[in-house]
């Protein structure tokens, strides 16, 4: 299956700026944060809503659309905050292998069901297809600082 190719457009701007507003507020999917991470060239900081997965006795980001400035940010500083409803929590974002992020791609299809048709996987994949996937889709371990 060919997944689709995430185009940030202004259909997709104007939805997260409704996201970000909603989860600023505390609205919303209980698992949607504001990730912040420095800006690799500017320096500045940037947010981006995210949904945050339980899975295993931790928690973790998923790159739904695939390589993006977020996850290029992440890997330069992977010092971040995320943050919903005026908390927010300083977290280190660690880059998991493949066959670690397994589980957490299953879980992520699974709950955020509007991100499929980006991914190259269906929840009936087997795992090799779903550790070949991570390439396109990277997974993040969130630990405390």
């Amino acid at each position: 299956m060919m997944p689709k190719t995430y185009r940030r457009g202004v259909g997709s701007r104007l939805v997260d700026v409704v996201f970000r507003t909603l989860t600023r507020l505390g609205l919303g999917r209980k698992d949607r944060y504001l990730l912040t991470v420095r800006g690799r060239r500017s320096g500045r900081p940037l947010s981006t809503p995210v949904d945050v997965i339980d899975e295993g006795g931790a928690r973790w980001l998923v790159a739904a659309y695939g390589v993006s400035g977020w996850v290029r940010n992440v890997r330069a500083d992977a010092e971040v905050t995320i943050a919903r409803g005026g908390r927010s929590e300083a977290v280190r974002a660690v880059e998991v292998g493949p066959r670690e992020g397994v589980p957490v791609l299953r879980r992520y299809l699974l709950e955020v069901p509007v991100t499929r048709p980006y991914f190259a996987v269906t929840l009936a994949s087997t795992d090799e297809e779903f550790a070949a996937e991570s390439q396109r889709h990277p997974v993040f371990r969130l630990e405390p600082r």
